[in-house]
């Protein structure tokens, strides 16, 4: 399935550690509106989805979504790397430290766990492409929120590409929506789905 390059999609290179910054950076690794969840969320829909165009955006975007895994990975790493105790109980990192170390583990900001009850997958192309279009506009909230409590440029250049790629998936999951509105109209489901409706004038009361 993939053609795996061993380096990240954008570079990250930090210099100095933030802990308290990894802490909230951390939430679009495991978080609600995480890359773990979109990943997922996009490779299961794809096998339900019945029009090849539309498997392969969704094929496309959740395996970028593990490239940018790896790169939320990166960043809290690289904010984290060789704190000392006393960096560790100033920044607040301590609640997180003593279960994980300075390991990445997959919590949101408040320290919840990730669950798969974040996301749905339901097998019906409308009720999942219309899931896709809010969760790329909560994941670039995210990251919106994030680049407000950012002042290191280090940091901020590849949030700032990862708030990027949310839009264009946006934008690609809503070309997805017309082709499938298309075909579905073509079939006339909106006007009428025999399984469902009663629109015939003789069913109706």
């Amino acid at each position: 399935m993939w053609k795996y390059e061993k380096q990240l999609q954008y570079p990250v290179r930090i210099r100095q550690t933030n802990p308290k910054l990894a802490k909230l950076i951390i939430t679009q690794y495991g978080g609600p509106h995480g890359e773990i969840g979109a990943s997922l969320r996009y490779l299961s829909q794809r096998y339900t989805m019945p029009y090849p165009e539309l498997k392969a955006i969704l094929t496309d975007i959740g395996t970028e979504e593990l490239a940018h895994l790896e790169m939320v990975s990166a960043i809290v790493y690289q904010l984290t790397k060789n704190l000392s105790v006393q960096e560790i109980r100033d920044s607040g990192f301590d609640t997180y430290f003593v279960d994980h170390t300075a390991a990445i583990y997959p919590v949101a900001a408040s320290g919840a766990p990730f669950s798969a009850e974040t996301f749905a997958v339901t097998g019906d192309p409308i009720a999942d492409l219309s899931e896709d279009l809010g969760a790329e506009q909560k994941a670039r909230l995210s990251y919106d929120n994030i680049l407000r409590f950012c002042d290191d440029p280090d940091v901020i250049d590849p949030i700032r590409f990862l708030r990027e790629r949310e839009v264009v998936h946006y934008q690609r999951f809503g070309e997805g929506l017309r082709i499938l509105t298309d075909k579905l109209d073509e079939k006339n489901f909106y006007a009428y789905n025999p399984s469902f409706d009663r629109l015939k004038k003789r069913e109706r009361p």
